[in-house]
């Protein structure tokens, strides 16, 4: 079904069930409404995940920016205010599982941190578990392009979590 193979890739993206339950919907719509403009160029499969992903994107800019027109806050903590503002949220990904939330919420942040591309590249191939080629259809590149940018993605989220004091296996990330 299309929800179970689209909604790990918007939680990766929004690191909100509801938000990712939202989204979902909202793509479902776009490939209801849309589905006389699907070409056949690519797999159907390939076509929802580039609207999943595009969604949660267009989620993302607009959370965004709502943050930026949004609410004034004290950077001193007092009575009133113990800091709860600047907790990360609590997070739960399907499929995985790690003994520590802290490393966890550490390498979302490293996969966030990421050029948009390469995050895009490195969550369809490592969270989804697509093959390459399936990748490069549904970004609109070549083979060899979604091989460089897997390959910076890791290079550049094992220099993140170095800092961070974690180490990757080699056949991890």
């Amino acid at each position: 079904m299309v929800v179970d193979w689209t909604y790990s890739v918007v939680m990766s993206y929004v690191r909100d069930e509801q938000d990712a339950e939202e989204i979902i919907q909202d793509t479902l719509l776009a490939t209801i409404s849309g589905i006389e403009n699907f070409r056949n160029q690519a797999s159907i499969k390939t076509w929802v995940y580039r609207i999943a992903i595009n969604k949660s994107k267009d989620f993302l800019k607009y959370k965004h920016r709502q943050k930026r027109a949004g609410k004034v806050i004290s950077l001193h903590r007092n009575e009133l205010n113990d800091g709860a503002d600047y907790e990360p949220a609590d997070f739960w990904h399907p499929g995985l599982q790690m003994e520590s939330k802290e490393k966890l919420d550490i390498i979302f942040r490293a996969i966030n941190e990421l050029p948009a591309n390469q995050k895009k590249a490195l969550i369809l191939n490592k969270l989804e578990h697509l093959k390459i080629q399936e990748i490069a259809d549904i970004m609109e590149l070549s083979y060899k392009a979604v091989e460089s940018l897997l390959l910076r993605s890791r290079q550049n989220l094992k220099k993140y979590l170095d800092t961070e004091g974690i180490y990757l296996m080699k056949k991890g990330i």
